[in-house]
């Protein structure tokens, strides 16, 4: 995905201003910034919840995102993973239930539901817990389910809005080296977080922003305010 001179405003205050990268197939990118630094909009933006005032936002087929409406805005999403903090899952529903439910709203056939659904827990690790409820799982699994309701109409692009804020060190470490892991088979993952540790550890892209503008975009990087 690329962003062109994108500016964001909400009425007349600009929360994103002229911002422009590019984040190619395969590319690990950690986004980092203070509380108000334009994160939360950046990927807002992202996955065409909010349009820019001004600049282009285009995916990896060159479309730009903005002008999509309808049935090209729904496609588009489904190409975009999104992990978020709180989880966002069913707790009335089983593992298995919150996955294939992504796929039931898109009218998928059962079928390919049956056959879709056990290879996604499988990749995130949660394949023996797929008829537990929601509310049994532990929060680092629980993050894996998330993962793989985002990973189930096997996406290009994957966007995390700080997945590990819930979760101790070790299993935040195991979330991410399943992003990681995702990345190296060609999908781009961009995650926004404020865990310094783990960004330290990874050594990845490092996008940090400060008061809407991109401050630096360096690669094998820390976390550096």
């Amino acid at each position: 995905m690329k962003l062109q001179n994108v500016t964001v405003a909400y009425g007349n205050k600009a929360v994103l201003r002229d911002i422009s990268l590019d984040f190619p197939k395969g590319d690990f990118a950690f986004l980092i910034g203070g509380s108000g630094s334009g994160k939360t909009t950046l990927i807002k933006t992202l996955i065409a919840e909010m349009r820019p005032k001004s600049g282009t936002v285009t995916d990896g087929s060159g479309q730009i995102v903005s002008n999509l409406s309808g049935k090209e805005l729904a496609k588009f999403r489904r190409n975009v993973g999104v992990v978020f903090q709180d989880y966002k899952l069913l707790p009335s529903k089983t593992v298995r239930e919150n996955v294939a439910f992504a796929m039931e709203v898109c009218g998928y056939p059962d079928s390919k539901i049956l056959a879709r659904v056990p290879e996604v827990l499988s990749q995130v690790g949660i394949l023996t817990k797929k008829e537990a409820f929601i509310d049994t799982l532990s929060g680092g699994e629980a993050q894996r389910v998330a993962v793989a309701r985002a990973l189930i109409h096997d996406p290009d692009v994957i966007i995390g809005d700080e997945p590990t804020g819930n979760l101790d060190p070790e299993n935040a470490l195991e979330i991410m080296k399943i992003f990681e892991r995702l990345s190296e088979s060609g999908k781009t993952v961009i995650i926004a977080t404020h865990d310094d540790k783990i960004v330290n550890r990874m050594k990845k892209r490092v996008v940090a922003l400060r008061d809407g503008r991109v401050v630096s975009d360096a690669r094998s990087a820390g976390y550096s305010l």
